[in-house]
C-alpha cells in the first residue's frame, strides 16, 4: 500500500503514524494511506515566508505568469497519468476525471497568458486617478501590492486538481506562497502533481508546500499578513471561520461553499432552449456523480410545463449507467468515500418528507462491473415537490450527489427569484429562455443571490458549455450559503491575496510609483 507524503520545507516528508486510509470508491479496496503527523507547521509557514515569499516577490508579474505557463504544461505532459489516478481514487469516468485535470492545466495557463500583460511593475494598479485639491499636486490612485504572508488552500474532495491549481495559479501571480491542503480521501491526483511540479523545479522553492492529512494547528499560526482559502461544506466553512486566532489576527478568509444552485426553465422557451436545459441538468445531476459545488439541486420550470419536462429528465436519466469507471459502457461513476455514500441516503430520506420519487431508488445500488455489496454507487435521483414555497427541506439540505428536485412554480419571474433564493445564496444559477423582458425582471431579483448567472437561450444553445464549469475568466463564488468568497475571475482571485492601499501625493510621484516610466 502506498503511503503518501507531504512536502514541507523543501523536503518530502512521510509520516510513521497516524494514517487515513485512501480506497478505490468502485471497489472498497484500500490503496493509500496519508498521515500529517510529526510536520511543524511553524517551520512550514516560516520556510514559506523566509524563502518562497521573497523568491516570488522579486519577480515580475510577467515572469510568475511564466512560471504557471510552464506548469500547465508540465500537467498536460502528463494527462493520463492524473486521469487514471483520477479513476482509482475518485471512482471518475475518464470524461469526468478529464474535467477536473483538464480545468487545472486551462486555468494555470489562463493566469499565465493574462499575467504577461502585467508586466514589470511593483504593484497591480487598481482603476484611475483622481484628483484629490485644486490642481494635480495632490493626486490619489489606487494599488494593489503582495502580501508578506502565506496562502493556505485546503481543497475539497471532488477536484484534486483543479482545486489545487484555481488557487495556486492566483496566490502565485500574487506573489504569495502557498501551502496546499487537499482532502484526503482524494489526495492522490493533488499528491502526483505537486510530485511533477517539484520535480520540473517549476516555482521557487518555498512557493509550493504540500501537506497531506490532517492541519494540526496550522490555522491557528496564522495571521494577518496571510490568507486562508477553503473550499468544502458551509457547515466546515461556518466552523472554520470562528476559529479564535482566525478571528483575533483578522486572517483574511476566503470561502467557496457548497449551495443549493438552481436551474430555472422560462415560459415560453425555444425548443432549442429547452433542449439545452435538459441536457444541462441532467449533466451537471450526474458529471463527477454530482459531486460538484455548482451541480443543480433544484429544478424549477413552469406549472404548465412540469409534466412533459419531468418525464423528458426522467428519460434522460434512465439511460446513465451506474457502474466502475474501469467498464465498458460505464457513464457515471461512484461517489467518492463511505460517508458521501451515506450522506446521499439519508438527505434523499430528509427531502422525501416533503417531495415525492419519480426517478431513482434512493439508496445504494450495485454498479455495472462492478463486485456485488461492494463500491459506493448512488443512482441518478429525480424528486419532486409540487409545493415549491412550503418545501423547506429543499432549500435547506443538499445531498452532495446526483440527486435534484423538479419545483414547478407559477411562470413569473419573481416568483422564479423568490423560489432561487430560498436557498440562502448559490453559486451559480441557471436560466432558459427566450423573452428579454422576463429574462431582465428575473436577472434583477435573482442577482443579489448568486454569484453567476448562466443565461441559455436559442442564441447560445449551440455553444454553451454547461452551467456547472467555473471559467476562469468569471466570477466563481457567491453570497451566503456558497461562502461569501471570490475565486477565478480573472484577476478578481488574484486580489484575495493582494493588498490594496491608496497613494496619494503630486501626480506626478504616485503615477511613477505605480507605473515606473509610463506617468503622464
Amino acid at each position: 500500500m502506498e503511503t503518501l507524503k507531504s512536502y514541507v520545507c523543501g523536503r518530502w516528508h512521510e509520516a510513521d503514524a497516524g494514517f487515513r486510509p485512501l480506497v478505490n470508491p468502485a471497489t472498497g479496496e484500500e490503496i493509500a494511506r496519508a498521515s500529517s503527523r510529526g510536520i511543524d507547521f511553524g517551520e512550514v509557514l516560516e520556510h514559506a515566508r523566509s524563502q518562497g515569499g521573497p523568491a516570488l516577490r522579486s519577480l515580475t508579474f510577467a515572469e510568475r505568469a511564466g512560471l504557471l505557463k510552464a506548469a500547465s504544461k508540465v500537467l498536460r505532459e502528463h494527462r493520463d497519468e492524473l486521469l487514471e489516478l483520477s479513476r482509482v481514487n475518485g471512482g471518475t469516468t475518464r470524461p469526468d476525471g478529464a474535467f477536473d485535470v483538464d480545468g487545472a492545466t486551462g486555468t494555470l495557463a489562463y493566469y499565465g497568458a493574462i499575467g504577461r500583460g502585467l508586466g514589470d511593475r511593483p504593484l497591480l494598479v487598481e482603476g484611475d486617478g483622481v484628483q484629490l485639491a485644486k490642481t494635480e499636486g495632490f493626486w490619489g490612485r489606487h494599488g494593489l501590492a503582495p502580501r508578506r504572508g502565506v496562502a493556505v488552500h485546503v481543497n475539497a474532495f471532488n477536484f484534486p486538481a483543479w482545486g489545487l491549481a484555481e488557487k495556486l495559479a492566483c496566490s502565485i501571480l500574487a506573489g504569495v506562497p502557498a501551502v496546499t491542503k487537499p482532502a484526503t480521501a482524494t489526495a492522490m491526483v493533488a499528491v502526483r502533481i505537486v510530485e511533477l511540479l517539484v520535480a520540473a523545479e517549476a516555482f521557487p522553492e518555498g512557493a509550493l508546500q504540500l501537506v497531506c492529512g490532517g492541519t494540526g494547528d496550522l490555522l491557528d499560526r496564522l495571521g494577518a499578513q496571510d490568507v486562508f482559502a477553503f473550499t468544502g461544506s458551509a457547515d466546515t466553512a461556518m466552523a472554520l471561520r470562528d476559529r479564535q486566532n482566525l478571528r483575533e489576527t483578522n486572517t483574511r478568509v476566503n470561502v467557496e461553499a457548497d449551495s443549493l444552485n438552481a436551474a430555472v426553465l422560462a415560459p415560453a422557451p425555444s425548443e432549442a432552449a429547452v433542449d439545452l436545459f435538459l441536457k444541462d441538468v441532467v449533466r451537471e445531476m450526474t458529471q463527477k456523480t454530482g459531486q460538484k459545488c455548482t451541480a443543480v439541486r433544484r429544478v424549477l420550470v413552469p406549472a404548465a410545463d412540469a409534466e412533459r419536462i419531468e418525464e423528458a429528465l426522467v428519460e434522460r436519466l434512465a439511460r446513465v449507467v451506474p457502474g466502475d469507471p474501469a467498464a465498458d459502457g460505464v457513464t457515471m461513476g461512484p461517489v467518492a468515500t463511505a460517508q458521501q455514500l451515506e450522506d446521499c441516503e439519508q438527505g434523499v430520506a430528509e427531502l422525501l418528507a416533503c417531495t415525492r420519487l419519480v426517478h431513482g431508488e434512493g439508496r445504494r445500488i450495485d454498479g455495472t462491473g462492478a463486485p456485488a455489496g461492494k463500491g459506493f454507487f448512488f443512482p441518478p435521483t429525480l424528486l419532486r415537490a409540487d409545493d415549491a414555497r412550503g418545501a423547506a427541506a429543499v432549500h435547506q439540505r443538499e445531498v452532495f450527489g446526483p440527486v435534484a428536485t423538479l419545483l414547478p412554480y407559477d411562470g413569473t419571474a419573481e416568483e422564479a427569484a423568490d423560489l432561487v433564493a430560498l436557498g440562502g445564496g448559490t453559486l451559480v444559477t441557471s436560466v432558459y429562455g427566450d423573452d428579454m423582458d422576463w429574462l431582465g425582471r428575473f436577472t434583477e431579483g435573482c442577482a443579489p443571490f448568486t454569484g453567476r448567472i448562466y443565461i441559455g437561450s436559442e442564441a447560445s444553445a449551440e455553444v454553451a458549455p454547461g452551467s456547472g464549469i467555473a471559467l476562469p475568466q468569471t466570477l466563481h463564488g457567491g453570497p451566503g450559503r456558497a461562502g461569501g468568497g471570490e475565486e477565478l475571475g480573472g484577476l478578481v482571485g488574484v486580489k484575495a491575496y493582494l493588498q490594496r492601499v491608496a497613494l496619494q501625493g503630486a501626480r506626478g510621484v504616485v503615477e511613477e510609483l505605480l507605473v515606473p516610466n509610463e506617468s503622464e
